[in-house]
C-alpha cells in the first residue's frame, strides 16, 4: 500500500493547477510502464489519467521511509503532452 505525506506546502502547490489530492494520488497508484521515470536527483514523474479522463502529470519524491511526497501536479495540455514524448 502506498502512503502519501501531505503538508500545507505541497497541498497548496499540487492543487494550484486544479488537480485534487485524490486525483494526483490515483495517477501514481495507477502508473504503468513507461511510468514512473526519474526526472532529476531523487525526483520521479508519472503521467496518467485523472478525473474525466484528462491527462495529468505528477512529480514526486520518495522519502527514506518510503512515503510519497508529491511536489507538483498539473493537467497536460496538447502542447505539453507533445513536448514530453
Amino acid at each position: 500500500m502506498l502512503t502519501f505525506r501531505w503538508n500545507d506546502w505541497n497541498l497548496d502547490h499540487v492543487t494550484r493547477h486544479g488537480v485534487s489530492v485524490i486525483e494526483s494520488e490515483n495517477v501514481i497508484r495507477r502508473a504503468s510502464p513507461p511510468w514512473p521515470h526519474r526526472t532529476g536527483v531523487g525526483k520521479w514523474m508519472v503521467e496518467g489519467r485523472g478525473q474525466g479522463d484528462r491527462p495529468i502529470r505528477v512529480v514526486y519524491l520518495i522519502d527514506p521511509d518510503k512515503t510519497i511526497y508529491i511536489i507538483h501536479a498539473m493537467p497536460l495540455t496538447t502542447r505539453r503532452r507533445r513536448r514530453s514524448r
